[in-house]
Order: C-alpha cells, then sequence, then structure tokens
C-alpha cells in the first residue's frame, strides 16, 4: 500500500511508525525541514517539505497512485482541503482528516463529509476519542487500560498485580482452574517494561503488569480476583476546561449520583464552561494552588482528572491532588518520556492522547475484516478484533487448538451474546467475532488470518 501522511507531528509520526513498519510505502509532507528530517532519520519513509493541501506538493509526495492520505496537520482547514484536493484533482480513494474543532463536526453540519462536499471518508476528533478512552477508565476504575471490543461485550483490561493481589505467585493454569466458572483468560505480561505472551504455568509476580481478556457481565469478579476492585468515583475533580475536560464533565453530568467540580485558570474559558454545564460547579483559579484544590474539595474525592494542554501542569496537579487526599489520580500526558515516572509520582493512570488518536486511525486503515483494534503496554503491542468471513483460514478450526504465531495469544471469541475463550471447545464459525493481543512484530500475522485467502496457512 501507498501512503501519503500530511503532518510530521506526534500522530503523524506514530501513523508513518506503523505503516512503515508493516512494509508500506510510506511519504510525509510537512512544511518543517526539522521534522521532515527528524522522521525520515528515524523511519524508513520519505519526506516532502512544503504545505500539505497544495497539489504541487501532493504531486510530489506521489499522490497520483497512492491507496490513501492521511492529514494529521495542526490545522483543520489544511486536512480538510488536502483529502478534497486528493479527491478532485488526484482520485484517492481513502481520505483520512484529523479535525479538532468542534463546529464542523456538529450534528446540525452531518452531510458535510460527503462526496458532494468535503470528501472525507473518515474524520477523526482527538478530543472526543481521549473523551471516551477517559470514560471507559471510569468504568473500571482497577484498571490502569482499558479496551471494549465486540461491542463492549468483553473487555481487555491492564490490572497491576501488587504484594497483596490474591493471584500474586499463581500461574494462568492456576488461576483458570480455581475460577473455572470465570469468564476471563490472561493473555499478556509485562515485567520489567518486557512484554510477553505467558505460558499456563507461567506465575505471575508482584509489579507484573497484566492485561486480561473479560466477557463484560464478569469483570467486577475479575478485578476482584486480582485485587484491583477500586470504588467507582462519584466525587470528581476536574482540572482543565478545554474541550476534553468539557466533554467529560457533560457525560458524567448524565450520570446519576456524581458531583463534579471543575477548575479552568483562565477567566473567559471558565465562564464558557459555567455556561456550557448544568450541574457542576466551575472554579475560576490554578489547579496548581492547594487553596484552590481544597476549594473544590479535592481531599474528599474518589478522582482528579487533570486534562489542561500541559503536561507538566497535568502532572504536578496531579501529584498535589493525591497529596491533599484524592484517592485516584488520571492525567494526560503527550510526552512519552513522562511516562517512566508514573509510579514515583504515584500517578494512577497515564493517558497518551497520541496513542489514542493513532490507534483510532489504525482502525481505519487495517487491511482485510479488522473493525477494533487498541494499542496496548506503550506501543509494544495491539490487541485486534476482526470478523471471520466464509474463506478465512480461521472458520472450522478449534479455538483451543489454533495454530497461532509467536507472540500471539486469544482474547476471546464473541458470537452473538455469548463470548468464549482460548480454553473454550468451540470452532470458528462465519462472522464470528475474534479479539487476538499481539506482540507488535506479529501484528501483521495477525491480519493475514482475517483475509480472505489461504496465503497465512
Amino acid at each position: 500500500m501507498k501512503a501519503v501522511v500530511c503532518g510530521a507531528g506526534r500522530v503523524g509520526y506514530g501513523i508513518a511508525r506503523e505503516l512503515a513498519g508493516e512494509g508500506n510505502s510510506v511519504t510525509v509532507v510537512d512544511w518543517s525541514q526539522e521534522l521532515i528530517d527528524r522522521i525520515t532519520t528515524d523511519l524508513d519513509v520519505r519526506g516532502v517539505v512544503g504545505h500539505g493541501s497544495h497539489p504541487d506538493v501532493l504531486e510530489r509526495a506521489g499522490i497520483r497512485d497512492a491507496d490513501l492520505i492521511v492529514a494529521v496537520t495542526y490545522s483543520d482547514e489544511t486536512n480538510m482541503v488536502a483529502c478534497q484536493v486528493a479527491h478532485s484533482l488526484f482520485e484517492t480513494p481513502t481520505r483520512i482528516a484529523r479535525v479538532r474543532a468542534q463546529s464542523y463536526l456538529d450534528k446540525r453540519w452531518g452531510d458535510l463529509f460527503s462526496h458532494g462536499a468535503l470528501p472525507v471518508d473518515v474524520t477523526i476528533s482527538p478530543e472526543l476519542e481521549v473523551s471516551r478512552s477517559i470514560l471507559q477508565r471510569l468504568e473500571t476504575p482497577g484498571a490502569f487500560a482499558t479496551a471494549p471490543f465486540a461491542n463492549s461485550r468483553m473487555q481487555i483490561l491492564g490490572l497491576v498485580v501488587n504484594e497483596e493481589s490474591p493471584v500474586a505467585g499463581s500461574s494462568r493454569d492456576q488461576i483458570l482452574e480455581l475460577f473455572p466458572d470465570l469468564g476471563f483468560d490472561v493473555v499478556g505480561v509485562q515485567r520489567d517494561k518486557t512484554l510477553f505472551i505467558p505460558r499456563g504455568d507461567d506465575p505471575l509476580m508482584p509489579g507484573d503488569d497484566v492485561y486480561i481478556s473479560v466477557a463484560a457481565g464478569h469483570v467486577k469478579r475479575a478485578l476482584d480476583v486480582f485485587g484491583a476492585t477500586a470504588q467507582r468515583a462519584r466525587r470528581v475533580v476536574i482540572i482543565g476546561a478545554g474541550n476534553i475536560g468539557l466533554y467529560v464533565a457533560k457525560a458524567l453530568e448524565r450520570v446519576g449520583g456524581v458531583r463534579v467540580r471543575l477548575i479552568e485558570r483562565d477567566k473567559s474559558q471558565a465562564e464558557r464552561a459555567a455556561d456550557i454545564l448544568r450541574r457542576t460547579v466551575v472554579l475560576n483559579g490554578d489547579g496548581l494552588d492547594r487553596d484552590v484544590l481544597r476549594e473544590a474539595g479535592v481531599e474528599d474525592c474518589e478522582l482528579a482528572l487533570c486534562l489542561t494542554n500541559d503536561d507538566k501542569v497535568n502532572l504536578l496537579s496531579a501529584v498535589m491532588a493525591k497529596r491533599e487526599g484524592a484517592a485516584r489520580a488520571l492525567t494526560l500526558v503527550n510526552d512519552q518520556a513522562f511516562h517512566p515516572v508514573k509510579t514515583a509520582l504515584d500517578v494512577d493512570v497515564m493517558i497518551d492522547p497520541r496513542s489514542v488518536t493513532v490507534s483510532t486511525i489504525l482502525q481505519h486503515i487495517r487491511r482485510g475484516r479488522i473493525t477494533g483494534l487498541q494499542t496496548l503496554a506503550g506501543g509494544q503491542a495491539e490487541a485486534l478484533e476482526g470478523v471471520t468471513l466464509a474463506t478465512s483460514p480461521l472458520v472450522g478450526r478449534q479455538l483451543d487448538s489454533l495454530d497461532l504465531p509467536d507472540g500471539v495469544s486469544v482474547g476471546a471469541l464473541v458470537r452473538g451474546d455469548k463470548v468464549y475463550f482460548a480454553r473454550d471447545d468451540v470452532r470458528v464459525e462465519e462472522n464470528d467475532r475474534v479479539i487476538f493481543f499481539a506482540m507488535k512484530s506479529a501484528v501483521s500475522k495477525v491480519e493475514q488470518m482475517f483475509r480472505v485467502s489461504l496465503e497465512y496457512f
């Protein structure tokens, strides 16, 4: 596949890295010579310096014979025009644009992104995707990662095994034997920064980050088994009233019994938030000010959400909120260099907006019948959901005896409302949804398993 990526920032870099790593021909366009130099040095991609929506620049990037354009510059208008030019002048088959401004995405203008208007096949709103990711985390407060699949019939959760965990020292086989009626499985383990697919007799050690697949109705009990149960937040303090903070606050207002208080440093933004929100107390103040945090009631809140545009402010406000008594803290962190200090700072959950956006875009790019995708373990693995076609090499095979490539484990098979796991005696049928947990190096092999050919076997 030939792809043109407009924008060499964090998201563009992530998309180019993933596509190039799978052997695709990738050209990246950006007006910054510095960013182009960096991306062409780090990755096996071609770089073009210029404006991403200019026809001559796109032509130099090879848009005439490209299969895909992904426009993820910092300008919504540049992204949209790039897709328009790619369609009108070069007939590029697939066009994806990142669109931040919520006005463009308002339901009243639902016909804006269509072939008769702006020919954008997929619009990605980072703020909406990140907000949804945060709300998913609130549903499973004891997990550091949450990835729903098959219309939320099952999830893959990231859990920490600590010294007090009931399963510490037990192997996967022992846990499954102890809880035979519990709908879950252990699909991946990260130990000392090394991620691996566990064998049946591998013990889970204190300090491990464990990834489990679990049926929707069994989540609470699975969290209990791993000692990861946490009280669902009823008192929430949000720091930052940007698009993400507002979206999350509005969503929480629709949840009965949740008290939300929001802190915003900018006065005009705080006034705007107060006008939009109905049941949220909005405070104009600094999230790093102890008195403001106390006024917001952070000492007795179950959750502090630090959602400003500044990584350092988010991290420091999370630390201060925990010191003042907040039970848990979730923070947005764009710079991956800060992720190793998560434990030292006692921050419960860090969300990387770039990773969330890249996962969403890749879901729309993947070949074959991949219908769901989530990047996990800091980019070391992916959870993929696919639908099996009649000619898929998976169809007719026993789930408990699939010939899987190295670095791949079965998350679950979903058929209707039933969820099956790797140990279950069931054959894969047409139109089943199968979820795999795969190391990065094995993702392309998982994709092959859903293609309508026999080349995988």
